[in-house]
């Protein structure tokens, strides 16, 4: 059953990375993504999702992520803490993506640990479909979820912004121990 259609509003917001595009509603944050290419197609699909097209404007929830963003690209944020709204995540999907917000800062966890979290251990591919489709990149830290083999994967096709966000977290964790910035 699809989710009941939801007023939202969407902001691009400006990062190392690139654009993020953020999507919520006055309470909480319904999806993060880095922006890679033309907005638009991101947009259509969530237009699909909610049953309603997201209007450009910044609620306080993509005000307050978009502060807690720019902290965490300074090394100074180590967790969010935003509202989310988890109706484009349900079943297994949401169990494992609440599995992946318990992996500290600068850890990875590799899939079948995460199915272990979950309550699942024999579901690390689905762990996978799940960080491939969460829709909360960032917030929900699917960075740090890496193969079995020690290596990172492809990032949603962009392995290169997952191993931006292990090295941001690298950097951060040993800014704070010496006492230097990122």
């Amino acid at each position: 059953m699809p989710p009941a259609s939801v007023a939202s509003t969407y902001v691009l917001h400006p990062t190392p990375l690139g654009d993020v595009l953020i999507v919520s509603t006055p309470e909480a944050v319904i999806s993060c993504h880095p922006v890679y290419d033309d907005p638009g197609a991101e947009l259509a699909a969530l237009t699909h999702a909610l049953g309603i097209e997201p209007k450009p404007g910044l609620t306080d929830a993509a005000q307050r992520l978009s502060a807690q963003l720019d902290e965490y690209f300074t090394g100074d944020r180590m967790a969010f803490d935003v509202p989310l709204d988890w109706r484009l995540a349900r079943g297994f999907t949401r169990e494992a993506l609440q599995a992946v917000s318990r992996i500290p800062f600068g850890e990875t966890a590799g899939y079948g640990e995460v199915a272990v979290m979950a309550g699942h251990p024999r579901a690390a591919r689905a762990v996978g479909t799940a960080c491939a489709t969460t829709p909360f990149s960032l917030v929900v830290p699917v960075h740090r979820v890496i193969r079995a083999d020690g290596s990172i994967g492809d990032y949603g096709g962009h392995p290169e912004t997952k191993r931006f966000l292990l090295d941001l977290e690298s950097r951060a964790i040993e800014g704070a121990e010496t006492g230097r910035a990122v």
